[in-house]
């Protein structure tokens, strides 16, 4: 099969379309034929080696432990490990995998689920890392409900576009922080307010506005200034906000909120998305019920996954992008 491989931590132009065994599956794994794949931010991380504190636990010290990167992905199952009772072959899936820039890729049972009948293999694909970060983060750390007040920083990105929709989905008001270029998308995905955070202050009028939930996920606001924006008995769930940082890559705010929280009438909350079926099928169901539906800005045939890397990398992503393996490669 071919794959995208890297031996080196470093830039997307070290990657490389090269063939590869086509991997079995674990006996609680199946072996799915990827007819897409998402890209999250994750992704940048394994395929750079940082933060360091990344490479310690289990990623590879000095290179990668795996060549092989991506983890969203929608398919078809081609073979089942002799654990796995409720997934055969020819089934239509979504979900986490390993590997999953590749023609095939093996996931864990437990982390698939059928695709959305109303959605393209790209579309379920966008679902997996993304889909679960924003429902969780806004559901289950957020308690996010009818009539609460939420803004949503980095609501045009992957995690972001999923979140402005169940927010509204939910019942909230939403106010959503994004830059000029992709005001439109976010006003489209449900947004009753939206602020240009090129233009404005990215909490909104120099925190004049107050808000119940602040779901954070881009901007790295201080801690101050995001319990500055919240009610007094508001919460703020730190799902994202990334640096250039080698060691901490914007973490430590995570570690201060977390530190911090005991000792504040506000919840500063942290988290890690939970990768389980019962929320993908919760995911599938919105979907069907035509209550969410993924943003996918563009496709990529494996050979350009360097350029769409790069692509997210650099900020111009607006929603979702994904790779299809099976795309013929253009010239």
């Amino acid at each position: 099969m071919k794959a995208i491989v890297h031996h080196t931590y470093g830039p997307a132009g070290l990657l490389e379309v090269r063939e590869a065994e086509r991997p079995r599956p674990a006996d609680d794994e199946v072996l799915v034929r990827v007819h897409a794949a998402g890209i999250d931010r994750g992704v940048l991380h394994f395929m750079t080696g940082l933060p360091y504190p990344l490479r310690l636990v289990g990623n590879g010290l000095r290179a990668p432990k795996s060549p092989y990167l991506g983890r969203e992905l929608a398919g078809v199952v081609e073979e089942t490990g002799s654990e796995v009772t409720d997934l055969d072959p020819g089934d239509e899936v979504f979900g986490i995998g390993e590997g999953t820039f590749a023609e095939f890729a093996c996931a864990k049972a437990a982390k698939l689920a059928p695709k959305p009948a109303n959605l393209t293999f790209p579309q379920a694909a966008a679902l997996g890392v993304s889909g679960l970060t924003a429902l969780q983060g806004l559901r289950d750390h957020g308690r996010v409900g009818p009539g609460l007040h939420v803004l949503i920083t980095g609501a045009s990105g992957g995690v972001g576009t999923f979140a402005v929709q169940l927010a509204a989905v939910f019942g909230a008001e939403v106010t959503a922080v994004c830059r000029t270029s992709k005001t439109d998308l976010v006003h489209s995905l449900g947004a009753d307010h939206v602020i240009d955070h090129t233009r404005e202050d990215l909490l909104g009028a120099q925190g004049k506005h107050r808000y119940d939930v602040i779901l954070d996920l881009a901007g790295n606001p201080s801690l101050s200034r995001l319990r500055h924006a919240l009610t007094p008995k508001g919460t703020a769930v730190i799902g994202g906000g990334e640096t250039s940082g080698r060691w901490l890559g914007g973490y430590d705010r995570q570690l201060r909120a977390s530190l911090l929280n005991p000792f504040v009438p506000q919840q500063l909350r942290t988290y890690i998305c939970a990768e389980k079926r019962v929320d993908l099928l919760v995911l599938k169901d919105l979907c069907e019920a035509g209550k969410l539906t993924p943003s996918v800005e563009r496709t990529y045939p494996l050979a350009e996954t360097a350029a769409a890397l790069r692509h997210l990398e650099q900020g111009h992503a607006r929603g979702k992008l994904v790779i299809v393996p099976f795309a013929p490669t253009l010239p």
